[in-house]
């Protein structure tokens, strides 16, 4: 069996040195490389398994090769090493694409541990394999969710932060858990929580654990969650709830990649993904001044939208297959949806998205005869006409401010569309998609 390769970037003999030594022990052949010119060389006659660069080279920067990387030898993982306190520039190759960032001193237990998990990020094919046979499966094939497992695929070979934008009940948590299914701590654990479902006095204590003792009612010592997660993903569900003085502490862990339990006088090292979601708006939250636009920074290194249900309709279809099959028995008769059933839930709005559409089905099959659902047995809510009208505005008001933002940013960048995406943390084909849905034009 060869040897997994790795290529080092770095004008630092010294650091080429150590690192070639380190990682040399762990079994793996390296090739070295001082400035950006030699590394792009060898990139384009050689393959490796991982590219580890330094963020300055003497005729150019490791973001840039990190961006080379990503168009030309997509399924090579990229790090970099930052000088330190560069937290800021660490972000911005993580949103060009690297998979993670150690800095300088470079400590070799984390560079060990970053290169093990970048070394163990599935392929391409493993990577579709692990997203079906689960029951964390993303059902459709409209365009939305194309767009959505390609850019699902394409973060979970990263370690950045990711924050989910959605509305309730349309599946944020399911795209966490296919981040994590996809990416190199698979067989790690993977933790989720809803931060608005914590008492805030019991906040600190569920994240960051305690010790026998330390408060009334800590009959024993708990790890919380963070430990719990460690090597793993942490997704924490409705953040905005999150109370000030807890964003604070969790700021801190982000940046410190460290705990103390409450009732503890040393830190403990940990070593977890933070996938975030929210149904409300944190760029609001942050202008009002109820969501720290620090820690907003932290964990929106990359972003992604989850479509809502009346965004993807032909999925509607699949959908209910799937909800049906689901909830019949083996033992029982299949439970069967009428022609007519299928073309009311095709016209109805899913105000609750995918997660109304399962309570629906779940309720009908449970009152339908003759094991077929028919339009009565849904108990769809009548919608007048100020309503449905209403639901129309709502929708047109809501298009009308995205349009607007897109426009801004693209003018803002020149109409360039790679750095437009970026400003916007979305892809360049969800940016190319929402330009063609929404018919812009560079007048």
């Amino acid at each position: 069996m060869s040897k997994q390769r790795v290529l080092v970037v770095d004008d630092e003999p010294d650091i080429r040195e150590l690192l070639e030594i380190t990682l040399m022990r762990m079994g793996l052949e390296i090739r070295c490389a001082e400035d950006f010119s030699s590394a792009k060389r060898y990139l384009q006659e050689e393959t490796f398994d991982l590219c580890l660069t330094d963020m300055k080279l003497p005729d150019g920067d490791g973001i840039a090769l990190v961006e080379f990387i990503q168009q030309h030898c997509p399924n090579t993982p990229s790090a970099v090493i930052t000088a330190h306190g560069s937290i800021d520039l660490a972000i911005k190759a993580m949103k060009s694409g690297a998979f993670d960032f150690v800095s300088k001193p470079v400590s070799l237990d984390t560079l060990r541990s970053l290169v093990e998990k970048a070394l163990t990020l599935p392929t391409s094919t493993q990577q579709l394999n692990s997203s079906f046979g689960t029951k964390y499966q993303i059902i459709g094939e409209s365009e939305p969710v194309t767009e959505l497992r390609r850019s699902i695929a394409k973060f979970a070979r990263s370690q950045a932060p990711v924050y989910i934008q959605g509305q309730s009940g349309t599946g944020k948590e399911l795209v966490a858990r296919q981040i994590h299914l996809q990416g190199a701590r698979s067989n790690s654990p993977f933790i989720a929580v809803n931060c608005g479902a914590i008492p805030s006095e019991l906040m600190e204590s569920e994240f960051f654990g305690h010790l026998k003792g330390s408060f009334t009612g800590a009959s024993s010592d708990s790890e919380g969650l963070f430990k719990a997660a460690h090597g793993g993903t942490l997704f924490l569900d409705e953040i905005a709830d999150l109370p000030l003085s807890m964003q604070v502490k969790l700021l801190r862990v982000i940046q410190e990649k460290t705990v103390r339990p409450v009732g503890a006088q040393i830190e403990e090292s940990i070593d977890v993904r933070i996938i975030s979601a929210s149904h409300k708006d944190l760029d609001a939250m942050v202008n009002q001044g109820e969501f720290r636009q620090d820690l907003y920074y932290r964990i929106n290194v990359i972003g992604v939208t989850v479509p809502t249900l009346a965004e993807r309709r032909e999925d509607i279809s699949r959908l209910t297959d799937y909800i049906i099959k689901k909830h019949n028995t083996d033992n029982s008769p299949q439970t069967k949806l009428e022609k007519s059933a299928l073309r009311a839930l095709e016209s109805y709005g899913f105000p609750g998205n995918v997660r109304e559409l399962e309570n629906i089905l779940e309720r009908a099959t449970a009152l339908c005869e003759n094991n077929l659902i028919g339009v009565a047995d849904l108990q769809l809510p009548k919608t007048d006409a100020l309503s449905a009208n209403s639901q129309l505005d709502l929708g047109k008001i809501t298009q009308d401010i995205e349009r607007d933002q897109i426009l801004s940013a693209l003018a803002k960048c020149r109409w360039n569309q790679s750095a437009t995406a970026r400003s916007l943390g979305i892809t360049l084909r969800q940016l190319r998609y929402k330009i063609e849905k929404l018919n812009l034009k560079n007048t």
